[in-house]
């Protein structure tokens, strides 16, 4: 068992229950946690053997673009599209964190994070 780690995935993105963050958007970093088994990849060197974090990335990228009220509806949609994609993960967690929020007061992020293991 081994885990493949994509940690600071800087985007721009329109989430946010208000009109005017779904407007003018705001920073955030997702970072992906993935559990699978690397036994085959450790020894044949071969990308198909892995979960391919430049697929990782794309995903992130695509479902990030979708606006929602919710970054908990962001990150479930991460989830299900990483584990329809890749058959081998057996475990994930992901985070979604909105940097800066419009609070009244200093906040550097809110995070959601989702973890789910494969039945």
């Amino acid at each position: 068992m081994g885990k493949i780690i994509v940690q600071g995935i800087k985007l721009y993105a329109f989430h946010g229950c208000t009109s005017e963050e779904q407007m003018i958007g705001t920073s955030y970093e997702v970072d992906v946690i993935i559990e699978t088994d690397l036994s085959n990849a450790e020894i044949s060197d071969n990308l198909e053997e892995t979960v391919d974090y430049v697929i990782i990335y794309d995903i992130v990228k695509e479902e990030m673009a979708i606006k929602s009220k919710l970054i908990e509806h962001v990150a479930k949609r991460i989830v299900n599209r990483l584990m329809k994609q890749f058959s081998a993960i057996e475990k994930i967690k992901v985070s979604v964190a909105k940097l800066h929020p419009p609070v009244n007061g200093i906040v550097n992020r809110v995070v959601a994070e989702l973890e789910e293991t494969r039945a």
